[in-house]
C-alpha cells in the first residue's frame, strides 16, 4: 500500500496547493534519476514523491483520499462491514435479545448468503466474480527544448516497456518539473478494469542566451559602440524568429528595451508574455584612428560615471 502522500511530501493536511507544488519540485529535482544515476532507493522515492504529487495536486482527489473514499495509490477503498453495522440494524437482530412475543432467532436469515452477497457488491462485484481494478499510472520523464516550452510543441515518448510510442502534447507555459497527464496510457486494468494513467513530468532544458522569468523572457543583447553612439535598427532573437527594434541614441550598457508580445505564447486565457532586451556595449576591436579621437574628444567632455559610487563609499 502506497504511503500517507502528506508524508510523502512532508506537508500538513492543511497545505495549500502551493505548498504541494513547492514542496513536490523540490523533492522532484533532489531524487530525479537524472541526478541520481543507478541509484534505485532515488528512482523508488521519485516514483513516490510523483505519485503523491499527483493525487495531491488534483482538489477531487485530495477530496476523496481525506474522506477515506480512495487510498493514496487511487483506488478506491472497499466498504467495510463491521459486526457493529450489522448488530444495531435489522439485517442484525440476531446479535441482539428478541423483544416481548418476539421468538429468538425471529428475523435471522436462512444463511449468510445475502451478508455475503452484499459484501462481494461493497467489493465491487458480484459473488464469485473477480474484482475489476484500475490499472497503475506510470510515471515517465520528457526532456523539451527551451523554445518548446515557450511556443508548445507536439513531441513523441518512447516508452521503455515493449517501446510503444507516446504522442504528448506540451502546452505553451510549461514549466520545469511540472507533469502532465495522458489518460488512459497508464498500466493495464486487472479483470477488465480501466487502465491507469501516463504522468509525463517535463524537463526544460537550458538556453544559451534566453532566460524565463514566469511568462517574461529575458536576453542580454550585444551592440557596437556606433550602434550605442549613434542608434541603429538591428535584428534581435525571439523564440518565434528574428524581429528589428530600435537602439536608441546615446544607450549605455544595461539599458533595457522591452518587445511586447515576444515572451511566452498566449495560453490558457492569458496574454503573451513581453521579451526584455538588456544591451551590452562592445568595444571589440579599436583603430588608430578611434583612439586619436577619443584622446581629443575626452579631455573637451570630462565625466565622471563613478562619481557617486566614490562619494558613497
Amino acid at each position: 500500500m502506497a504511503d500517507d502522500p502528506y508524508k510523502t511530501l512532508g506537508v500538513k493536511r492543511e497545505a495549500s496547493a502551493d505548498d504541494i507544488r513547492s514542496a513536490y519540485r523540490k523533492l522532484a529535482k533532489k531524487h530525479h534519476p537524472d541526478l541520481n544515476p543507478g541509484n534505485k532507493a532515488a528512482e523508488e522515492r521519485f516514483k513516490a514523491v510523483s505519485a503523491a504529487n499527483e493525487l495531491l495536486s488534483d482538489p477531487e482527489k485530495r477530496g476523496r483520499f481525506d474522506r477515506g473514499e480512495i487510498d493514496a495509490s487511487g483506488q478506491e477503498r472497499p466498504e467495510r462491514h463491521f459486526y457493529r453495522g450489522y448488530a444495531e440494524g435489522a439485517q442484525g437482530r440476531r446479535y441482539g435479545s428478541p423483544g416481548a412475543g418476539e421468538p429468538f432467532g425471529a428475523g435471522v436469515p436462512d444463511d449468510l448468503g445475502d451478508i455475503l452477497s452484499e459484501f462481494m457488491r461493497g467489493q465491487g462485484g458480484r459473488q464469485g466474480e473477480p474484482i475489476r481494478m484500475r490499472g497503475r499510472d506510470q510515471v515517465y520523464q520528457l526532456s523539451v527544448e527551451f523554445s518548446d516550452a515557450v511556443n508548445g510543441a507536439t513531441r513523441r515518448l518512447t516508452l521503455p516497456e515493449g517501446g510503444q510510442e507516446l504522442d504528448v502534447t506540451i502546452p505553451p507555459g510549461v514549466e520545469d518539473g511540472q507533469v502532465l497527464r495522458l489518460r488512459g496510457k497508464g498500466g493495464p486494468g486487472m479483470n477488465g478494469g480501466p487502465p491507469g494513467d501516463a504522468l509525463i513530468e517535463i524537463g526544460i532544458a537550458a538556453h544559451p542566451f534566453f532566460r524565463r522569468d514566469g511568462n517574461d523572457i529575458h536576453v542580454e543583447l550585444p551592440v557596437t559602440l556606433a550602434e550605442a553612439v549613434l542608434g541603429a535598427r538591428i535584428e534581435v532573437p525571439t523564440p518565434r524568429g528574428n524581429v528589428t527594434m530600435t537602439i536608441p541614441k546615446h544607450s549605455d550598457t544595461g539599458t533595457r528595451l522591452r518587445l511586447r508580445g515576444r515572451g511566452v505564447a498566449a495560453h490558457a486565457g492569458r496574454p503573451a508574455g513581453d521579451e526584455y532586451v538588456t544591451l551590452r556595449v562592445m568595444i571589440g576591436e579599436t583603430d588608430e584612428a578611434l583612439e586619436t579621437f577619443l584622446r581629443d574628444w575626452g579631455p573637451k567632455h570630462a565625466i565622471n560615471p563613478r562619481r557617486q559610487m566614490t562619494e558613497a563609499a
